[in-house]
């Protein structure tokens, strides 16, 4: 028999909800309790605030991808490969059915001044140092600068597999199937390893010829 949620995760689960469709300006505690069905007063118990409230619905997200994220990469020995690092980054999240979250890091990624405030800043600042590191002692030869941009690419990558992988199947006419979670990752880190192996671009090819 199943358990009915407690009132602090039914509050979090009604927040995500509508955070997630409606964005956080336009959703009141009113309408969290609403969908709880619980009183204001249970949420101002357990979160005091509106702003702490949005804080809790994202790290209760984020917090256990990165902490996976660690393990993986502590996991890999001192000298990670490339695919090692690149797994570790991808993995923890696109390892999961992420159906549930995709409105909200939808409307967080729509954003960018408030992915940065309220995500970035929060809880990947750790993140991306640390990766950045470790890819930076296993390629010495690339700029931190071209290196920045791959990541930021290969972060883009992941965000378009999450937000978008459940219409793979009906566009690629039934050639691609998502719901084998680890052979996605494995190509999606193989697709980003080849391009951070691509030697760095010469500042002429950057800039465009002619």
């Amino acid at each position: 028999m199943n358990e009915k949620p407690d009132t602090k995760s039914r509050i979090l689960d009604s927040a995500e909800k509508l955070f997630g469709l409606n964005g956080f300006e336009a959703t009141s505690l009113r309408d969290i309790t609403a969908e709880a069905q619980v009183n204001l007063a249970a949420v101002n118990y357990h979160f005091q605030s509106k702003e702490s409230l949005i804080d809790a619905v994202i790290a209760r997200r984020i917090e256990p991808v990165n902490r996976r994220r660690f393990e993986m990469l502590d996991a890999a020995g001192p000298h990670p490969s490339l695919e090692q690092i690149l797994t570790a980054f991808v993995g923890p999240l696109l390892d999961q059915d992420l159906s549930s979250v995709v409105p909200l890091m939808g409307r967080m990624m729509s954003d960018p001044t408030q992915f940065v405030e309220r995500v970035f800043k929060k809880y990947l600042t750790p993140v991306s140092r640390r990766f950045q590191e470790a890819l930076h002692e296993e390629l010495p030869d690339l700029p931190r600068s071209e290196l920045m941009w791959r990541l930021f690419f290969t972060g883009g990558a992941m965000a378009h597999t999450m937000s978008w992988s459940q219409v793979l199947s009906e566009v690629s006419g039934g050639l691609c199937d998502v719901t084998d979670r680890g052979a996605l990752i494995e190509r999606l880190v193989a697709f980003a390893a080849a391009g951070f192996r691509v030697p760095a671009l010469e500042p002429a090819v950057m800039k465009g010829k002619g």
